[in-house]
């Protein structure tokens, strides 16, 4: 296992930031990952997964450790469901489109979200009306200080939106090594009824979905609003959409009659971030390298050479913005690295 200096992190993070690790390796095991966190010589660490759901605003003076741990396994099976344990370091879209062609059911929604499997329950990806939590066992995750194995169920990963334990009691303390997932393997759950899927479907000309026809329509719709990281450093949404409770709602949706809302629950309803954005007048706007995507306002983008920093005052001057002319605070989904 091999220890870099200085290295850049700019391919590491789906920004395109211009970054340095002081110390940098790549770990592609469990006792790689056991054999790194034992070296002294290295106090200080920093965990590197997919890079696509943080922003970097500096150089990071730690030892980076690039989880690239790969493999799938089918751990059991019966008639109608299979369980799935993916390592860490499996790339999310690609494990997508492995479980169409095997036919599973579960992560069709989930199409095109950038990153490694690894980090999904950190964050409880989801995308189209589906979470991670819905077809989650649990995964294993090594605890730093004592480099021991521990399985956290989905009760104890405390799922919220966009949250788990992993994100606050448990930050910085474990590193999830692998994840099991429960999928379908007949009678699948379509579920279709969330933004354009279904516009989607019928400009496909599908006359009967399935998960793999549900699966392109995620991926054209994702491709038609969001920019490919490759070409346009982004991490996807940079903002969560805020929930408020009833009494908020009905305030807002008084002064704003035409705003598009989802109800969460009897006294919970999720407003599109996006929506709000916009309505600030920020869709499309650049200010210098840094900006906001032109097809969706959720998304702040690197036209180039803008710095973490330059993207970060982005990002604050916009939730300003939204808190002054709306009275509703909003939040990003994106890991500051400061």
């Amino acid at each position: 296992m091999q220890i870099q200096e200085n290295k850049s992190l700019t391919r590491y993070n789906t920004f395109g930031i211009k970054a340095k690790a002081r110390f940098f390796c790549e770990v592609h095991s469990i006792k790689d990952l056991r054999e790194v966190l034992r070296m002294e010589q290295y106090p200080k660490k920093f965990i590197l997964g997919g890079g696509s759901n943080m922003l970097l605003t500096k150089d990071i003076d730690a030892l980076v450790l690039y989880i690239n741990m790969k493999g799938k396994e089918v751990v059991s099976q019966n008639e109608t469901h299979v369980f799935l344990k993916v390592m860490a370091g499996e790339n999310w879209h690609e494990l997508v489109l492995w479980t169409m062609e095997q036919d599973y059911g579960g992560l069709e929604n989930m199409s095109l979200i950038p990153g490694n499997t690894g980090t999904a329950p950190i964050q409880n990806i989801g995308a189209y009306g589906v979470e991670l939590k819905d077809s989650f066992v649990g995964c294993d995750a090594m605890k730093l200080d004592t480099r021991e194995i521990y399985t956290f169920t989905k009760e104890d990963c405390q799922f919220g939106y966009r949250d788990s334990f992993f994100k606050n009691e448990g930050k910085g303390k474990y590193i999830v090594t692998s994840v099991t997932f429960k999928l379908t393997k007949k009678n699948h759950q379509l579920n279709t009824s969330y933004g354009d899927i279904e516009t989607q479907l019928q400009k496909n000309a599908v006359k009967e979905a399935t998960i793999q026809e549900v699966s392109k329509a995620v991926i054209a719709i994702r491709q038609s609003k969001l920019p490919d990281p490759s070409v346009l450093g982004n991490s996807g949404s940079f903002f969560k959409n805020p929930v408020v409770d009833k009494e908020v709602f009905k305030n807002f949706t008084g002064a704003h009659p035409d705003a598009p809302y989802y109800k969460v629950s009897d006294d919970l309803y999720k407003i599109p971030a996006g929506w709000l954005i916009e309505k600030c007048g920020f869709k499309g706007k650049r200010f210098g390298d840094a900006g906001v995507h032109k097809h969706q306002a959720l998304v702040l983008v690197n036209y180039g050479n803008a710095t973490g920093t330059e993207i970060l005052h982005l990002a604050q001057r916009i939730m300003k913005s939204v808190e002054e002319k709306f009275g509703i605070i909003i939040t990003p989904e994106v890991n500051i690295i400061d």
